[in-house]
């Protein structure tokens, strides 16, 4: 029986991490055709450059979006993937808003406290129920969103540069589920509220210094 119980452990762990290669591979994949599209004028190209490149080159960006793949892992169930999918519409629609010129006062603070609060998510293991959960996250989202859309090129096309942040943001998310799944089974769930506690701590950082 104990056999058949660590054969079965065994097999669950293999799993997650044929899962997480998976994962791992994805943004490779994606990012491929964008990094391989052909030069054929400002309207795609340089839109979609600009739009994949801008949450990989801004470290708030880049952890609170790993984070939200990382605490979505840390929820479970359905909520893996309601998190990141609600987190890429609400970034959309912010993104959108802060093209037309809509903006909000400190937002670059409401960015900050984004990382801080999932962070802090992360690090105390909290599971809050999907009521407040996606709502939080939409919430953090907006601001992002916001910030991407106020910072576009003037002379890039607004389709294709969301299209950038959108897909960039995807793969982001998919680093943090990866690392979830690779870290979650057996003792390591504490390196998950490890990394957690890392990207509050730099949030915090973050907001110190604007």
């Amino acid at each position: 029986m104990e056999s058949q119980v660590f054969l079965s452990k065994e097999l669950l762990m293999q799993k997650h991490k044929r899962i997480s290669y998976l994962l791992y591979s994805l943004p490779v994949w994606l990012l491929a055709p964008a990094v391989q599209a052909h030069p054929a004028g400002p309207f795609h190209t340089h839109g979609l450059a600009n739009g994949l490149l801008h949450p990989l080159t801004g470290l708030d960006h880049l952890l609170a979006m790993f984070a939200v793949g990382l605490w979505a892992v840390q929820q479970g169930g359905r909520k893996i993937w309601q998190l990141p999918l609600t987190f890429i519409v609400a970034l959309l629609a912010g993104g959108f808003l802060g093209m037309a010129g809509i903006g909000l006062p400190r937002l670059e603070t409401g960015i900050g406290a984004s990382v801080l609060v999932i962070g802090l998510l992360i690090a105390a293991a909290i599971r809050l129920p999907k009521g407040w959960a996606i709502p939080l996250v939409a919430l953090c989202a907006l601001a992002h969103g916001l910030a991407h859309g106020l910072e576009m090129p003037a002379n890039v096309s607004g389709l294709s540069y969301a299209a950038g942040f959108g897909l960039a943001t995807l793969m982001l998310h998919l680093a943090g589920i990866a690392a979830g799944l690779h870290l979650q089974p057996g003792q390591r769930p504490v390196l998950v509220r490890f990394t957690g506690g890392a990207i509050a701590l730099t949030g915090l950082f973050l907001i110190s210094n604007l």
